[in-house]
């Protein structure tokens, strides 16, 4: 059988493409024939540590940027890009106490080219990196906003402990003084000249004298470093990483900041003792600067804080894992680590910063002894938390946790809880139960100093 082809006349093809292309372009929508990139969100990030900026757009963006002094100011140029009402969004997001910028400004500076003008409060170094899609996001542009000149961490702790020393100090002297007075109200404030005083408070130590940057501590601020404890702490995701999400919406980054918040303070009341957090706001950190925050203060121990999920909503119990040398101990712990691992990816750490390789160098010559510590503190601690709940494994698991890969300070990571099911969930939101969390935590802490005082301090600041 021959096939007959007809040819269409030449108007009628014409109307039949013009007819065509007028449903593609109904079809596609306002949103899709814009012209360039279009703004899904804007995130301003604000912390002490640095203040991060993101834009995220339905395809990858482009930016140049360059710093002006007098006043202080970071010039961006985003190309691609027609200034839109999500873009002008960002003016209104900033804080006033974000401790980088002051004030934004956007507008069209050329066709296609968006400027944003940054007022900053403070001299940074900035860095800016482009993030593709992974989860819930689509294409973001980052900028951190970084201070050029960082505190040390270590004296910024010794600091801290030693004024809520000399206020606590001064708060016993109020007290005895106020209570002197009840009891004899005609006995001059001072005391009577010749009498010594009944009760005489402990003179509080001097304020500490920083020394000059690169120089060496003298005698009395080394005795001080020597004998301080510090517990670093570190509470998992935060800022574009929320962690895992229970099924009534507690986000894991939330719920494990409460809860490092609580440890931090109920450390700091134990003699000798002081706690370093990683993040004590809602803000990311990248797993490296996690455990370069810790060596940094030259922690005694640093312990991770999650309330993970699996892959049923009937996992539940708490766990607590060490890093291993020789793979995962079980499935599940393998599947944790791996997931724990992939913050960086959705979190948007900045894979090209300088120091990148050689800290990923540092990350991997973990210790035979720095994983026996980490077994003996985990120990400590899953016998407590045990107590005030269920336990999802009776011993400590192991796995390859990046962020456990200090190799000279003892490293756990407590998966509170499973925040994927419905009735952990609901624990972890609970107030009382982070408090029984909380003080499990710190007896175990104790209890392995108790056993392994650390070792003295040889520093150069």
């Amino acid at each position: 059988m021959t096939r007959q082809i007809i040819p269409t006349p030449p108007d009628r093809g014409r109307r039949t493409l013009l007819t065509g292309l007028g449903s593609i372009v109904l079809l596609l929508g306002p949103a899709q024939l814009a012209f360039g990139a279009s703004i899904v969100a804007v995130r301003l990030w604000p912390a002490d540590d640095y203040t991060r900026v993101t834009l995220e757009s339905d395809t990858a963006l482009q930016a140049s940027h360059f710093l002006i002094d007098n006043p202080r100011r970071l010039v961006i140029d985003v190309e691609g890009l027609e200034l839109s009402p999500a873009l002008r969004e960002i003016v209104g997001k900033v804080r006033s106490d974000d401790p980088y910028i002051a004030g934004v400004r956007v507008g069209q500076n050329q066709p296609r080219i968006v400027r944003l003008v940054i007022d900053l409060k403070q001299a940074i170094a900035p860095q800016l990196f482009a993030l593709t899609p992974v989860a819930a996001y689509q294409h973001r542009l980052v900028f951190d906003l970084r201070p050029t000149e960082p505190p040390d961490p270590l004296l910024a702790l010794i600091e801290e402990k030693e004024s809520a020393e000399r206020q606590a100090a001064r708060s016993v002297r109020d007290a005895l003084g106020e209570f002197i007075g009840k009891i004899d109200p005609n006995r001059p404030k001072g005391g009577s000249t010749g009498s010594p005083p009944i009760v005489a408070a402990a003179p509080a130590s001097a304020p500490m004298q920083t020394p000059a940057p690169g120089a060496p501590p003298g005698p009395a601020l080394q005795r001080r470093i020597d004998r301080l404890i510090v517990v670093a702490i570190d509470p998992g995701h935060g800022g574009e990483d929320p962690g895992a999400i229970g099924p009534n919406g507690l986000k894991e980054k939330d719920v494990v900041l409460a809860v490092a918040l609580q440890l931090r303070d109920r450390i700091n009341e134990m003699p000798n003792m002081r706690a370093m957090l990683t993040r004590d706001e809602d803000f990311f950190v990248p797993l490296q600067d996690r455990v370069r925050k810790a060596r940094r203060v030259q922690a005694d121990l640093f312990v991770s804080i999650h309330a993970d999920a699996f892959i049923t909503p009937k996992a539940r119990g708490a766990s607590v894992y060490a890093l291993s040398e020789r793979g995962a101990t079980s499935t599940a712990a393998r599947w944790m680590a791996s997931r724990e691992n992939a913050a960086d990816i959705v979190g948007g750490a900045n894979l090209h910063a300088a120091d990148a390789t050689v800290l990923r160098a540092m990350l991997d010559m973990s210790t035979t002894a720095q994983i026996k510590d980490s077994l003996h503190v985990g120990r400590e601690v899953l016998g407590e938390i045990g107590k005030v709940g269920r336990l999802h494994k009776a011993s400590v698991e192991q796995a390859g946790f990046a962020v456990l890969k200090a190799p000279d300070i003892p490293s756990i990571l407590v998966e509170t809880a499973f925040i994927s099911n419905p009735e952990e969930e609901a624990k972890l939101r609970d107030p009382a139960y982070q408090a029984e969390l909380v003080e499990a935590l710190s007896v175990g802490i104790r209890r392995y100093f108790a056993k392994n005082p650390p070792l003295a301090r040889n520093r150069s600041l």
